[in-house]
């Protein structure tokens, strides 16, 4: 107990306080006295400080956030999906790359309808044979044994094939015996395919049985799409060839079919990291005409949603900076502040640090953001995002900067009008909303067995006190996330939220209540 006592007061040496603006303003405030301008031009140094960040020293990870961000993005139907990836496959510089990955994607998924194009076009395959021994071997050696109730794969095209056509081909065989063997004795027992000498009949059948390659055997074994694991760069070659310079319809319906089945999430996974930065400007140009420009905010944890809010307001190739930095500040708060962590970003921290430290300390204004928002109804939304987003992520970034006790966040919560709740072990150690008398007849039970449990543990010697449960250590990291947790009216009570989280959460939670107000407005206005 007296370890505990002293640790509380270490961690809990200041009084913290930070105005998360939850509370409706007076919209007809104009924010005359100067802080307005104040809180704008830290956001702006803000900006530029995070923007110099991700654009120049950790550009590829930003791209790599807004690919995955993008990703997520479900509203599109199926024919809108087809048609924007069918666009960027016809049109993109990169087409061939993307197409590639789209092949593969098929033969690895739907093996069975590249097989059915390939075995339309058997007779390409000679080159695929010619020389190599190995694929030879793959595919031609699968002969039966006495135990096995039939050939398979390439062995079962050639024995049929050699069978049907034994007048014009029987003498292609070679056998590794002294002598060879006859139809009629191979009819009997087709165990004896396996004293064949594979490779040579194979090459014998490349330099003199032409019609073996374009034969329904041939073509037969070939619809299962199994032969492609042999080689399935030249197989994707050679499908590249058959859509860019044959431009065969039958692979370009295939293609379309799948990019109405596959998922979105799937497809840009797969397709987008192939991209160089023009081409991804491309897609994202693409990508905004098939989403709503009227779409309006909707929840806190709905990164995706966010950026189909944004993408519409964007502008393609000169924008890209802009879309890096709004969706790193409002859909990758937690990742940014982890990479201010890294050893290399030590002065950009201290920087952000201090700006991000006078935006949260600033004298306590309402109404504050007004003018920030207003900016909405001059049909300027874009700029009003941005500006939100960096004062959500200052906040976020701020809570996430020291270390909070369970105490500051009550007083946080009670401060910005949010009910909680304590989750783990105690169903309910505090909610503001909750006096009569039989919710105290309630706790008062719960703490008289809660005490009883303590003297049961009083008898075990190793229970010395009240940081057992947490392994203690005086690490602040470590405490948090074994400490305290609450459920909030912020999401309805849904979710169980511990200190390492709460800085993510509330900012985000504060990000979505503020462009709620900003979109309301915009839609007063114009009504």
């Amino acid at each position: 107990m007296v370890l505990s006592s002293i640790y509380r007061k270490i961690c809990h040496s200041s009084d913290k306080m930070v105005n998360l603006y939850l509370s409706e303003p007076d919209w007809n405030c104009d924010g005359g006295d100067g802080s307005v301008e104040q809180r704008t031009s830290l956001l702006n140094n803000l900006e530029s400080s995070i923007r110099l960040l991700i654009t120049s020293q950790s550009r590829s990870e930003a791209r790599l956030w807004l690919c995955k961000d993008v990703s997520g993005i479900n509203s599109l139907s199926r024919r809108q999906k087809r048609e924007l990836f069918s666009t960027l496959l016809k049109t993109s510089s990169q087409k061939r790359d993307l197409a590639a990955q789209i092949l593969q994607m098929i033969f690895e998924k739907q093996p069975k309808k590249a097989g059915s194009i390939l075995a339309k076009k058997c007779d390409m395959l000679e080159d695929f044979f010619r020389g190599n021994t190995r694929r030879i071997l793959l595919w031609f050696s699968k002969f039966s044994g006495t135990n096995d109730t039939e050939h398979r794969k390439g062995a079962k095209a050639l024995s049929q094939f050699a069978f049907v056509n034994r007048d014009i081909c029987w003498e292609e065989l070679e056998w590794k015996g002294k002598h060879g063997q006859s139809p009629a004795m191979v009819a009997t027992k087709p165990h004896y395919f396996l004293d064949l000498d594979v490779e040579q009949t194979v090459e014998n059948f490349l330099e003199n049985v032409p019609e073996f390659w374009s034969s329904r055997e041939f073509a037969d074994t070939l619809k299962d799409g199994d032969i492609l694991s042999l080689d399935m760069k030249f197989f994707i070659n050679m499908f590249l060839r058959l859509m860019y310079k044959e431009d065969m319809d039958e692979i370009w319906e295939t293609v379309n079919e799948f990019l109405m089945e596959e998922s979105f999430t799937s497809l840009c996974s797969h397709l987008l990291i192939a991209l160089n930065e023009s081409e991804l400007c491309v897609f994202l140009d693409l990508l905004k005409k098939f989403l709503d420009l009227n779409a309006k905010p909707k929840d806190p944890g709905d990164a995706c949603h966010y950026l189909e809010v944004i993408l519409p307001r964007f502008n393609g190739l000169d924008s890209i900076d802009e879309l890096l930095l709004l969706n790193a500040v409002i859909n990758r708060g937690r990742q940014l502040v982890q990479l201010l962590q890294e050893d290399e970003h030590q002065e950009e921290k201290s920087q952000i640090k201090d700006i991000v430290q006078k935006i949260c300390t600033l004298p306590e204004n309402p109404n504050c953001l007004v003018p920030l928002i207003k900016q909405c109804l001059k049909k300027e939304s874009e700029n009003m995002i941005k500006l939100l987003g960096l004062q959500s992520w200052a906040l976020h970034y701020f809570m996430s900067s020291v270390y909070w006790a369970s105490e500051d966040w009550e007083s946080v919560f009670n401060n910005n009008g949010i009910r909680f709740h304590h989750a783990g072990k105690h169903e309910l150690l505090h909610d503001k909303m909750l006096t009569d008398e039989s919710d105290s007849d309630s706790r008062r039970k719960k703490k008289r067995k809660h005490r009883k449990k303590r003297r049961n543990f009083a008898r075990d010697d190793s229970y010395d006190d009240d940081f057992v449960d947490f392994g203690f250590e005086f690490n602040k990291t470590d405490f948090q996330s074994k400490g305290s947790c609450w459920l909030l009216s912020t999401d309805g009570y849904s979710t169980s939220w511990s200190s390492a989280d709460l800085p993510e959460h509330l900012s985000k939670h504060c990000f979505s209540t503020w462009m709620k107000w900003g979109f309301n407005r915009c839609g007063d206005s114009a009504s």
